[in-house]
C-alpha cells in the first residue's frame, strides 16, 4: 500500500483543533416519531470552541469536519424550501432531484467510519411548479441501518465496521458469523420503470418509494443465481468465504449505471465479488426496457485483476478503463486479525506504464464481434479511473472507427483505498492533508481525454491521452453531460473543480463549477464564494429543449456562515468569524451563462436543522412531469 510519508502534504500542526467536535459540541438526538426524526443538528460548534481565522490551518480542519458531519434529522414529511436568492424560474420542470450519501459516519458511542461505510442519507427535491421546492430527506432502511439504530432512542451503535473502516476498541465485538461488510446503500440513485432504487457497490440495490422515501427492501434486478457463478477451484473457494465472512451477495451490482436514450435502455454491469483476489475479471453488461424487461445479458471474462468503479458504452461497445490491484499480503494479514480494514488486503498494482482499455463488443452482429477483445488498448499511461463522463463512436466512412471519452483519473501513485477523503482508520479520523497534496495536478483526480481509432479489421492504429481543454489545469472530477446525449457525440461536460484560492484546503472540497466546451476547448466556470464548497453537478434540462446547453446545472452547496455576533467586540475584532454554523443550499444555475455574473437563477435554503453532509451521487426524476 502506498503510505502518505511518500508525498509532501500540507502540513498541518499538532496545535490543530481536534478533528472530531468537542465533548461540548455532541449533542444527544432528541426523541424520534414515525414520520419525522427530529434532532438539533450535530455540526454545531460551541461558542466556547476555539474561533479559528479566516484561512487557516484550524479553519481548513473546522470546515471539513462540518462538510461530513453526521445529521440525524430526517424529515419523511416534505417542508417547502425559502429561496435565499433568486427564484425557480418559471420554465423550470416538474420533478425530482436525488442525492444519496454517507449521512451517518459517527454513531453515539466513540465510533468514526470512512465516509464509504457510512449509512445512506436519501434527499429529494421536488419541484411542483410555481416556483415550488420541497424538500423530504431519509435513512435508507437497510438491514444494516436498523441493526445499528435504536428504535426507541435514535440512537446510533455501529457494531459492523464496513469494509473500509474499523471501530471503536469498546465497540460491541463481532460474534462468529457475524458479517464484516454492510449494505449501506450510499453511492448513487437509480430511476427507471417507475421505479427509484439507492445503489451501493457491494450489494443489492435497495428500493425506496418515490413519494415517502420508505424503504422496501432489497431488490435483485439481475437475478444473482449460482448459475452465473464461475467453476474454478480458486473462485469456488474465495465466494463462499466472501459470503460469510464479509456478507457478499454473488454478484456485486456497480453503483454505476448508464442510460441509453436512443433505445431507452437501462445498462448495469455486475462483477463477481472474488474477483477482486483472483488473476481474473468478470463482467457482465444487462439491458433492461423502460419495463424492467432483460433484453440482453453478456458476460466476459478478462484475464487481469481489476476493480472497476465507472465505465462507458457507444453505440457498439461497452468501454472500461483498467484499475489493476493486486493481493497485499501484509495487509490481509493485519485485516484477518481484525487489526486493519478488510480493503487492507487489495493494493493497487502499477506493474504497467500503461492503462488497459477494454473495448467489448455491445451486440453480436457488426464489425466489433470480429474484433478480438481480450486484446486491450493501450492507453500510452498509468491511469486510476474514478469517473466516465461519456463515450461516443464515429464511422469515417473509409472503414476506420473513432472512439472518444472523457473521464476523471488520477496517479496510481496517490490513490490509496484505505485514505479516501482523507479517513484515517489508525486514529479514526477525517485528515483533509491527504486530499489537499502539494503535488503536481497529474496525481490528483484531473480530466483526461482518451482518443482510440481502429481500422476496419479492429486492429489499434492510435490511442491518445489528452487534456480536454488547454484553458484549465487544475483537478476535476464528477463530469457530467446532458443524459439526452449519452453515448452519443456531445458537445458540454460539467464537471467539480477547484478555484485553488484556499491555502489549506486548495484541491478538495470543491467549490467551483466547470463548464467545458469538448469541441473549441472553451471553459467556464462558477464559483459560490469563500468557504462555500459544492457537490457533484447534474444537468437538467428544459421542456422540450431544441439545444444540448439549454437547461440548468443543478448542485449542493454547503458554506460556513459568518453569524451576526451583535455587541460581542472582542470577537469581533480578533477573529473575522467566530462560530461556524453550517448551511445547504440547492443551487440552480442556467447552463448557457456560467461564467457570466447572470449564472445564479436561485439559491433554495435547507432549514437549519436539515443541513446534511455532502453527498455522493443524484439523479433529476423527471416522470411526474405535467
Amino acid at each position: 500500500m502506498m503510505r502518505a510519508g511518500h508525498h509532501r502534504l500540507l502540513y498541518f500542526p499538532p496545535a490543530a483543533p481536534p478533528l472530531t467536535p468537542p465533548e461540548s459540541a455532541r449533542l444527544i438526538p432528541a426523541a424520534t416519531t414515525n414520520r419525522c426524526r427530529a434532532a438539533s443538528p450535530s455540526t454545531s460548534i460551541s461558542p466556547s470552541s476555539v474561533l479559528p481565522a479566516a484561512d487557516s490551518v484550524a479553519s481548513a480542519f473546522q470546515d471539513y469536519q462540518l462538510l461530513f458531519s453526521s445529521q440525524r434529522s430526517e424529515t419523511a414529511d416534505p417542508v417547502a424550501l425559502r429561496a435565499a436568492e433568486g427564484a425557480v424560474p418559471a420554465d423550470f420542470p416538474r420533478g425530482t432531484y436525488y442525492l444519496v450519501g454517507p449521512g451517518m459516519i459517527a454513531d453515539d458511542h466513540g465510533s468514526i467510519v470512512s465516509p464509504f461505510d457510512g449509512h445512506g442519507y436519501l434527499r429529494a427535491f421536488e419541484f411542483t411548479g410555481a416556483g415550488r421546492v420541497m424538500y423530504s430527506a431519509r435513512y435508507v432502511e437497510t438491514a444494516a441501518a436498523l441493526e445499528e439504530r435504536e428504535a426507541e432512542t435514535g440512537q446510533w451503535r455501529f457494531v459492523r465496521p464496513g469494509i473500509f473502516s474499523l471501530l471503536n476498541p469498546a465497540a460491541p465485538a463481532l460474534a462468529p458469523g457475524d458479517k464484516i461488510a454492510k449494505n449501506v446503500a450510499n453511492t448513487a440513485v437509480l430511476s427507471w420503470g417507475g421505479r427509484i432504487f439507492c445503489l451501493w457497490e457491494g450489494g443489492r440495490p435497495v428500493e425506496i418509494d418515490p413519494s415517502s422515501l420508505a424503504t422496501i427492501g432489497e431488490a435483485d434486478l439481475i437475478l444473482s443465481s449460482a448459475e452465473f457463478g464461475r467453476s474454478s477451484a480458486a473462485a469456488a473457494f474465495m465466494k463462499p468465504v466472501l459470503r460469510r465472512l464479509m456478507g457478499m451477495a454473488p454478484k456485486r451490482i456497480l453503483s454505476h449505471y448508464k442510460i441509453d436514450v436512443k433505445r431507452d435502455r437501462l445498462l448495469l454491469l455486475s462483477c463477481d465479488p472474488e474477483d477482486m483476489f483472483l488473476s481474473s475479471s468478470t463482467f457482465t453488461f444487462y439491458e433492461f426496457d423502460g419495463k424492467f424487461e432483460l433484453k440482453q445479458k453478456k458476460e466476459f471474462v478478462i484475464p487481469d485483476q481489476l476493480m472497476i468503479h465507472d465505465w462507458g458504452f457507444t453505440d457498439g461497445h461497452y468501454i472500461l478503463m483498467a484499475n489493476r490491484t493486486k493481493l497485499d499480503l501484509p495487509g490481509s494479514v493485519l485485516a484477518l486479525s481484525g487489526m486493519a480494514p478488510m480493503i487492507s488486503t487489495l493494493s493497487v498494482n502499477p506493474s504497467q506504464a500503461t492503462t488497459p482499455i477494454y473495448l467489448l463488443p455491445r451486440f453480436s452482429n457488426g464489425r466489433e464481434s470480429a474484433r478480438d477483445w481480450r486484446i486491450p488498448i493501450k492507453a500510452p499511461s498509468q491511469l486510476w479511473t474514478s469517473h466516465m463522463a461519456n463515450a461516443f463512436e464515429e464511422d469515417d466512412g473509409a472503414g476506420n472507427l473513432f472512439i472518444q471519452f472523457q473521464a476523471s483519473v488520477c496517479s496510481y501513485k496517490w490513490f490509496n483505498f484505505g485514505k479516501m477523503f482523507g479517513y484515517d482508520w489508525r486514529s479514526a479520523k477525517l485528515d483533509p492533508s491527504f486530499m489537499n497534496m502539494v503535488e503536481s495536478k497529474q496525481l490528483l483526480p484531473h480530466l483526461v481525454q482518451i482518443s482510440i481509432e481502429l481500422d476496419a479489421n479492429g486492429s489499434c492504429q492510435w490511442c491518445s491521452v489528452s487534456e480536454p481543454s488547454s484553458q484549465w489545469n487544475r483537478i476535476a472530477d464528477f463530469p457530467v453531460i446532458n443524459l439526452s446525449h449519452s453515448g452519443q457525440k456531445h458537445r458540454f461536460l460539467y464537471a467539480s473543480s477547484t478555484s485553488g484560492s484556499s491555502k489549506f484546503l486548495p484541491h478538495f472540497p470543491y467549490d467551483t463549477i466547470l463548464k467545458m466546451n469538448c469541441s473549441n476547448g472553451l471553459v467556464e466556470s462558477w464559483r459560490p464564494g469563500s468557504r462555500r464548497f459544492i457537490g457533484e453537478p447534474i444537468f437538467i434540462p428544459k421542456v422540450a429543449s431544441r439545444y444540448e446547453e439549454d437547461g440548468y446545472v443543478v448542485f449542493v452547496e454547503p458554506k460556513c456562515k459568518k453569524p451576526d455576533l451583535g455587541s460581542n467586540t472582542l470577537l469581533n475584532r480578533n477573529f473575522e468569524y467566530a462560530v461556524s454554523e453550517q448551511r445547504c443550499y440547492l443551487v440552480i444555475l442556467d447552463a448557457k451563462r456560467i461564467g457570466h455574473e447572470e449564472a445564479l437563477v436561485t439559491k433554495l435554503e435547507v432549514p437549519h436543522h436539515l443541513t446534511f453532509p455532502l453527498g455522493f451521487h443524484g439523479i433529476w426524476d423527471g416522470r411526474r412531469e405535467e
